[in-house]
């Protein structure tokens, strides 16, 4: 097994299946949503569900609980905070390379009209193209509200620096995924080139376990940590890297850009706030607006924010059709494929 990983690739992958699904059964059998599961646990029996194992240079239990007991001041009015207002969140929907600027133009407005402040845009394809539409995307949102820049690992190092570095003119709060999500030095490089740009670099969703994530910390890799429910080894994982980061003071803003991650790391996240961070400071979460149509207990936005979930379990149960629609080799789906 050790062979196959360790604690990478299809193994950490299937261990996420698994382990989130334990937890799901978990928060049922409890008849509480996740992110109150474990919002309700003591700081003793939160540490008890992380392995430390590779991260004690860093993070040590008696740290880790020590956070925990910390954010105990205060915690009952951030959960009520947090159900009245829900969590904020940032939009991926507007702006995917390939669209049109008619498209880029409406979409933006519809957002804007639904109360968005925080836009995040692909960029990587072809520089002016970059340029061209980060312009456009910046008059659109206005110059107060929040622009970020995503280049989906497209970018060598030298290269990210040069082209982040043209874009600076639009004021992006970060650069996301610049190059290769292994190269921790690299972030590093690209990080302190950046700083004095105002640009921060955000990286996660492809960071394989809780030690890649301790490496980018102390290197001062990443200004924003982008923990993904499905990648690391499901949420006993994430704690370990929730907590990893706010003794490094680095905010937590989740990716939710696929099917069903919305749906799973808004507890996450809502964890994080009640119990950890206890701050929004620069924090945000991810949205995506397509396949919620899918599931039991879709993601519910108000006013740009994700509203606490209150249905028992992980919300990561789909719907009966759409199961037998997709399901290999006998789906609807796939033998249309297979045709």
């Amino acid at each position: 097994m050790r062979w196959l990983g360790p604690e990478k690739g299809v193994i950490q992958l299937a261990t996420a299946a698994v382990l989130n699904a334990v937890w799901d059964l978990w928060a049922r059998a409890e008849g509480k949503p996740l992110w109150k599961l474990l919002v309700d646990m003591d700081p003793e029996q939160i540490v008890s569900c992380i392995d430390f194992r590779y991260i004690t240079d860093v993070l040590t239990e008696k740290e880790a609980l020590d956070i925990l007991m910390k954010a105990q001041a205060g915690k009952q009015q951030r959960e009520d905070e947090m159900l009245k207002k829900g969590y904020p969140a940032y939009t991926t929907s507007c702006a995917w390379l390939g669209y049109t600027d008619q498209q880029l133009k409406q979409l933006c407005t519809d957002a804007l009209k639904s109360g968005w402040t925080k836009f995040k845009m692909k960029v990587g394809a072809d520089l002016e193209d970059d340029i061209r539409r980060c312009r456009l995307i910046r008059e659109m949102i206005g110059p107060n509200n929040t622009l970020m820049i995503d280049a989906n690992q497209r970018w060598d190092v030298a290269e990210a620096i040069s082209r982040v570095s043209r874009l600076a003119e639009f004021k992006p709060l970060w650069i996301e995924e610049p190059t290769s999500p292994d190269d921790v030095l690299g972030h590093a490089t690209i990080s302190k080139a950046l700083a004095p740009l105002g640009i921060g670099v955000a990286t996660g969703e492809q960071c394989q376990n809780r030690v890649m994530f301790k490496q980018l910390l102390q290197a001062s890799a990443l200004q924003f940590v982008q923990i993904d429910s499905c990648r690391l080894g499901s949420v006993n994982e994430n704690l370990a890297v929730l907590l990893m980061a706010h003794k490094f003071q680095v905010p937590v803003c989740p990716h939710a850009g696929g099917v069903g991650l919305c749906e799973l790391v808004q507890h996450l996240i809502l964890f994080d706030y009640v119990c950890v961070s206890a701050s929004l400071d620069n924090r945000m979460c991810e949205y995506v607006d397509h396949l919620h149509e899918h599931f039991t207990s879709p993601v519910v936005i108000q006013d740009a924010h994700y509203m606490p979930p209150k249905d028992p379990g992980y919300s990561c149960e789909m719907l009966d059709s759409s199961v037998q629609r997709h399901e290999y080799p006998e789906g609807e789906e796939w033998k249309l494929l297979m045709k």
